[in-house]
């Protein structure tokens, strides 16, 4: 260990917290993640896990952040056992459109002129899909591989024994934060049999309506979606999920009668923007919106910079 190495506990088990913990070690620092909810149930255990960034600003640091992440997401697609595939898929518009704000974050985006009833543009793009189940314990086993631990740990204040911490608590954040500005966006998903489907599709929903995916796993297929603010259930609504399946089949006519595996609910932690500064011996990093998969690997590497070593 480096003498400029120190002592990190990482406050938060979703997939922020446990990568900004493997970079913490990768840097040579000691690091143990501490949290309440287990990794698979954590909000991003339910994430679909397209790599597209929704419900985060500001748009110059997103942009950035998820750049970094689509690299090291691409690398680690050539492991099977760390859940990332590299797909192809389409998001679909209302309405023509200039290029999306961050396109810079991805390699090649192609106008999509073979378009479903009832939208006038879209745009096609090769895009990391995460099986989130798969991913979180590859992220452990990689923590553990690399010396760190993670421990079941109801906290009711962030540590305050001379160790640098990192507060990726998410929603928590509100308390853990003392920050009243992040609030949920309730998501609820239907998982489907998986009957072949190898591309995603997306509408998000910028049109009004709110968003509509269908993003496949290796064994299932994961549709949505919903974006209520403020809404603290976690219960599925089943009338939802029938709103949610008779737009989806619309979208994507192939998934129509595939058998309902699961209902899910996650609450995706928003705040006006992404919040990564350090404090003192504080390393905020929350507020990743719908986009926490998508920017993980990017706010990482802030996360590692900003602990020095």
């Amino acid at each position: 260990m480096s003498s400029s190495a120190r002592r990190v506990i990482v406050v938060g088990a979703g997939v922020v917290g446990l990568t900004c913990a493997v970079r913490l070690l990768e840097a040579g620092h000691r690091v143990d993640v501490v949290a309440r909810d287990l990794p698979l149930e954590t909000t991003s255990a339910v994430a679909a896990a397209l790599w597209y960034p929704y419900r985060a600003l500001p748009e110059d640091r997103v942009t950035a952040w998820s750049a970094t992440s689509y690299a090291a997401l691409e690398q680690l697609a050539a492991d099977e056992a760390s859940g990332v595939r590299m797909l192809t898929g389409t998001e679909v518009l209302a309405d023509p459109q200039p290029d999306p704000w961050w396109r810079d974050a991805v390699p090649e985006l192609d106008r999509e002129t073979s378009l479903p009833p009832g939208y006038a543009d879209g745009w096609t793009f090769v895009s990391p899909v995460l099986d989130m189940p798969v991913h979180l314990r590859w992220l452990v086993a990689r923590i553990e591989e690399l010396g760190g631990t993670l421990t079941r740990m109801n906290l009711s204040a962030l540590p305050d024994d001379g160790s640098l911490v990192v507060n990726a608590t998410g929603l928590g954040a509100r308390h853990f934060g003392a920050d009243p500005s992040v609030t949920p966006v309730r998501g609820q998903v239907v998982v489907l049999e998986q009957v072949g489907l190898e591309r995603w599709t997306l509408d998000s929903g910028a049109g009004g309506g709110g968003p509509i995916y269908v993003v496949p796993r290796g064994s299932e297929i994961v549709v949505g979606g919903t974006d209520v603010e403020g809404e603290w259930s976690r219960t599925p609504d089943p009338a939802v999920a029938d709103e949610i399946l008779h737009r989806a089949t619309a979208l994507v006519p192939e998934i129509e009668g595939a058998r309902v595996v699961r209902h899910k609910v996650g609450l995706r932690p928003a705040r006006p923007s992404v919040r990564l500064e350090r404090v003192g011996e504080v390393i905020h990093c929350y507020g990743h919106g719908g986009a926490g998969v998508t920017m993980a690997w990017g706010c990482a590497d802030d996360v590692a910079d900003l602990a020095g070593g």
